[in-house]
C-alpha cells in the first residue's frame, strides 16, 4: 500500500489518460460507426460494398498492429506529427467503429420493416426515413451493446501502453519494473482503478435494457 500511496500521482495520471483515450477513442468510434452503419443499409450497392469490406477489414486486425500504422507509419504520411495520444485516439476509435456499426446495423433491422415502409409511403426519402423513423427506435435497443463495447474499448486502451502513451497500464509496468518487491499491490491497485470504469458502465447497460424491456 505504502508503494500506492507514493505513486498516486502518477497513477492517478494514468487513470485520467486512460478515461481521455476511452472520451475520444469512444466518441471517435460512434461517429465512424454510425456513417458506416448508414453506408451497411443505404440503396446505393458501391456504397453498401465499400462499408461491408472496411467492417470485415478492420475488425479483423489485430489492435495492436492498427497502432504500429498510427504511430510508425501514419506520421511517415502526415507532415506534421500529430502527438502520440492523438494517434493512439485515431487508432482506437478506427478499431472500435465496426462493432459500434454492427451494433447500430442490428439495432435498425430490429426495427419492423413496416415503420420504413409507412415512412416511404407518405413520401419520405431515405434519409429522412433513418433519421426520424428508424434510428430513434433503433438507439434506444442498441444502448446496452454499445455499453459493452465501450467497457471492451476501456480494456483495449492498455494496448496504447506500448506505443509511448503513458496511460493506466504503462504506469503499472513502469511501477512494477521499479518495484519488483511490490507487484500484487500494484496490479490490484490498477485493477481497481479499471473496475471504477466498467463497472458502472456494466450497471447502467443492466439499468438500460431493463427499462427497454419494460417499454417493450
Amino acid at each position: 500500500m505504502d508503494v500506492l500511496l507514493e505513486n498516486a500521482d502518477d497513477i492517478l495520471a494514468g487513470f485520467l489518460m486512460t478515461l481521455r483515450l476511452l472520451l475520444f477513442g469512444g466518441l471517435g468510434a460512434l461517429v465512424i460507426g454510425l456513417v458506416v452503419a448508414v453506408l451497411r443499409i443505404c440503396p446505393v450497392a458501391s456504397l453498401r460494398g465499400f462499408a461491408t469490406v472496411y467492417t470485415e477489414l478492420i475488425r479483423n486486425i489485430p489492435l495492436t498492429l492498427l497502432l504500429l500504422f498510427m504511430v510508425f507509419v501514419l506520421p511517415l504520411i502526415v507532415p506534421d506529427k500529430p502527438p502520440y495520444v492523438v494517434l493512439a485516439s485515431i487508432g482506437l476509435a478506427v478499431y472500435t467503429s465496426p462493432f459500434v456499426a454492427e451494433a447500430l446495423r442490428s439495432g435498425i433491422n430490429g426495427v419492423p420493416v413496416g415503420q420504413a415502409e409507412a415512412a416511404r409511403s407518405i413520401g419520405l426519402g431515405f434519409g429522412q426515413t433513418l433519421s426520424l423513423i428508424v434510428l430513434p427506435q433503433a438507439l434506444r435497443m442498441v444502448v446496452p451493446p454499445l455499453i459493452n463495447v465501450f467497457i471492451a474499448l476501456t480494456k483495449n486502451t492498455s494496448v496504447a501502453g506500448g506505443f509511448f502513451v503513458v496511460e493506466l497500464f504503462a504506469t503499472a509496468r513502469q511501477l512494477t519494473n521499479s518495484n519488483g518487491q511490490a507487484v500484487i499491490p500494484i496490479l490490484v491497485g490498477v485493477a481497481c482503478f479499471y473496475l471504477l470504469i466498467t463497472i458502472p458502465l456494466g450497471l447502467i447497460a443492466g439499468q438500460i435494457e431493463k427499462k427497454v424491456r419494460v417499454l417493450r
